[in-house]
Parts: structure tokens; C-alpha cells; sequence
């Protein structure tokens, strides 16, 4: 009995997945070289070039293809690809790199992913997340980013929603003591936007964009936990601090969980 690609990457394992991952990624960067070194051609290209941009092009779909087999093949992988925004690579990404059992709250995934901006990283010590998954984290915040006007999008219009309550925050001044110890910490030049905003107590859009980005991702990834944690332990999900402890935020459910 053959097993087709598609059979085959349902069975392999985490280890396994993570490396896929990492290798749709670094493959999908030489389709781009390969593609646009076909565009530059001052004439028609060569055959071998030619050659050469379709197989990488190829290999990257098929890639993408056994990874969504590998995110099919988990109920948490069709949630995530249930949602706008989120393909079978990011959601495949998500299963390869998040160890259940490392994570009782969704507080662990956080740090893990780098998304707690109180912790630091100092110059000769460990990096105290996994880079893999911080970059994958980016990667679902532009994919929000890029979605917030689809009508089908959950997560898209709230990252619209949450920048606009960080913007009149920021209007408002609350960001103030905050920008000064950005000043102090970060060497930051003073003919930049950056630091004309930060020294008049404001943060720069961009600072306003990432700190948005940073809150739908987090919601995502607590909603993604949830699902997880039920489909592992049968129980709901220890909530997470900020809301359990701190009542900063009312509970949203992960939407359509659970699915039909």
C-alpha cells in the first residue's frame, strides 16, 4: 500500500512538523528569488530558469499541501483554518510548535511566543522565547492586519476596534510615562518620526499598529489554547490571568467553537 503525500503528513510528528514548516518558509523565499530573477531578464528568460522558478513553485505547494494534511488531521487545526486569516501552514505552525503539556494556561503560550513585553532579553543570556514561533505570531497578526475588512473576518475588525481604543488612549496622554522610558531605554535617533513622537509623550503609529496587532494575536492564541485544552483534558480551560485575576477584560468565547 502507497501512501499518498497527503496520508503521510497526517502521521508525522511534531519534531517532524516543525521542520516542515521551517522548510515551506525557507522554500517559499527561494521561489520568490527564483521568480523574480525570471522578471528581471532583460530578455526571455532561459529554459533552465524557467525550470527552476516552476519547481520551486511546485515544491512550495506541495509543501503547504502536506502541511494542511497535518493540520486537517487535528480537531484544533480545523478550528484555527476555520478562521480568516489562518492557513494550513500558520495553523500547522501553531500544532508543531505549542506543547500541550507545557502550556496548562494560555499565559505559557505568551511567553513562549515572545508576546509578554515585560519580559527582556539580555545581551549573553538564552533567549528567553522560541524565535520560530514569535515570527509565526507576526505572521497571524498581518494576516488579521490584512483581513479587518473582510465581513467574514472575526479577528480582523477587532484588531481595527482595539487600535482605535489604543489611539485615543494615546491621544489622550496615557502612553506618556511610557514613551519617556522608551526615550531612556532605546536608542532611537532624533531626526526620526520615532523619537519626535515618543518625546512629546505619544507613541508613534507604528508603536500604536504593533500594540493592536499584539492584543488580537494574544486573543487568538487564548481562544486556540481553549480549543486545545478542551480537545485534550475534556474540561474548559483555566482563563487567563488578566481576566480571571485582574477583571481587565470580559471572557470572548472562541468563535465557532465548538465546531458542527
Amino acid at each position: 500500500y502507497v501512501f499518498t503525500l497527503q496520508q503521510a503528513a497526517a502521521t508525522i510528528s511534531q519534531q517532524e512538523a516543525r521542520y516542515l514548516v521551517d522548510y515551506y518558509y525557507l522554500t517559499q523565499e527561494d521561489r520568490k528569488r527564483a521568480s523574480s530573477q525570471v522578471r528581471q531578464m532583460g530578455e526571455e528568460p532561459h529554459a533552465v530558469l524557467l525550470w527552476l522558478a516552476d519547481q520551486t513553485t511546485k515544491l512550495e505547494n506541495s509543501i503547504k499541501n502536506a502541511l494542511g494534511a497535518y493540520s486537517q488531521g487535528s480537531i484544533v487545526g480545523r478550528w484555527a483554518e476555520s478562521q480568516v486569516g489562518i492557513g494550513p501552514v500558520i495553523s500547522a505552525g501553531l500544532l508543531a510548535h505549542i506543547e500541550m503539556d507545557k502550556a496548562p494556561t494560555v499565559g505559557h503560550i505568551w511567553n513562549f511566543a515572545g508576546l509578554n513585553p515585560g519580559v527582556k532579553w539580555n545581551k549573553g543570556e538564552k533567549r528567553p522565547w522560541n524565535a520560530d514561533l514569535k515570527t509565526l505570531c507576526w505572521k497571524i497578526g498581518e494576516s488579521f492586519v490584512k483581513t479587518c475588512n473582510n465581513p467574514r473576518s472575526y479577528y480582523g475588525p477587532l484588531y481595527m476596534k482595539r487600535k482605535a481604543i489604543e489611539e485615543q488612549r494615546n491621544v489622550n496622554g496615557e502612553f506618556a510615562e511610557a514613551s519617556a522610558n522608551k526615550l531612556l531605554a532605546m536608542k532611537i535617533s532624533k531626526d526620526t518620526e520615532a523619537y519626535k513622537a515618543y518625546s512629546q509623550g505619544i507613541f508613534p503609529p507604528a508603536h500604536v499598529h504593533a500594540m493592536a496587532k499584539r492584543w488580537v494575536v494574544k486573543l487568538f492564541l487564548s481562544h486556540w489554547h481553549g480549543v486545545a485544552f478542551e480537545t485534550a483534558y475534556g474540561r474548559k480551560a483555566p482563563e487567563p490571568y488578566a481576566i480571571a485575576m485582574l477583571g481587565h477584560a470580559h471572557l470572548l468565547t472562541p468563535p465557532g467553537w465548538p465546531m458542527e
